[in-house]
């Protein structure tokens, strides 16, 4: 039986998160510069999100380009850059297709001025969109969020707006780049690492870790499929019982 029609479609995790590393080992494999594997790794984000989508669910997250990545040769980052100018205008009629509508969470006013104006446009002319939301972590890291979220909510208590025992989990999740979208279920990281590497450090605190030696540029359909079987095989307890969480 095809992996695809093992899932369970009503216990499906609302929202994935992914970690999409291996291009650079990728393409050194294959005897090529790093933005080769940049390059090949497009088709994988559009077959992993017209799967997601096609499935049911809601939101999926890549991890584009930290702001770590940002320390990269320039040579790889200017590249880089350009591969998501070309390919967000390319992709654009891909998504309207599959009613899918962009988002994009981090440090965007970081981003060169052709990359923000693209990607605006995309979030714009997909806004209407209502199948699945994809979400591209662009020039971001949780500890940069979660330090950003503090220094508004400082300022909101300093101009008298908020009061300090007003502020609980609620409260910070207002200020995140992810407010309004649900805590991802699953966290899926391609190329054998193990470890999160400052993404959605908040929003991760109940997912479920799927790690795969699947390097970027080779995850396809299947490899999606088994991460949510893997999921679904799983007891999710939020800190109860097994005993509880079966009555």
């Amino acid at each position: 039986m095809p992996l695809k029609q093992k899932i369970d479609l009503k216990r499906l995790p609302k929202h994935i998160a992914i970690i999409m590393d291996g291009n650079g080992r990728w393409a050194k494999k294959q005897g090529e510069e790093r933005i080769f594997g940049h390059h090949n790794g497009v088709t994988s984000v559009r077959e992993t999100a017209e799967a997601a989508a096609e499935i049911g669910v809601e939101f999926l997250t890549l991890y584009a380009f930290s702001t770590e990545n940002w320390n990269r040769p320039k040579e790889e980052v200017n590249a880089l850059m350009e591969l998501l100018v070309h390919t967000i205008h390319h992709e654009t009629k891909t998504l309207n297709k599959n009613n899918i509508r962009l988002h994009a969470i981090g440090n965007l006013q970081s981003l060169p001025k052709s990359c923000f104006d693209e990607l605006q446009e995309a979030i714009n002319n997909t806004s209407k969109n209502t199948r699945m939301t994809l979400v591209l972590a662009l020039s971001y890291s949780s500890k940069w969020e979660i330090l950003n979220a503090v220094k508004e909510i400082g300022n909101k208590i300093k101009a008298g707006e908020l009061q300090p025992e007003e502020v609980n989990e609620h409260t910070l999740e207002k200020y995140l780049c992810t407010a309004g979208i649900p805590d991802p279920e699953l966290m899926i990281r391609t190329s054998g690492e193990h470890r999160i590497s400052n993404f959605l450090l908040w929003q991760l605190a109940y997912a479920e870790f799927y790690f795969t030696e699947k390097l970027w540029p080779d995850f396809r359909k299947d490899d999606l499929y088994q991460a949510i079987l893997d999921y679904q095989a799983r007891e999710r307890r939020f800190g109860k019982t097994s005993e509880q969480i079966a009555l």
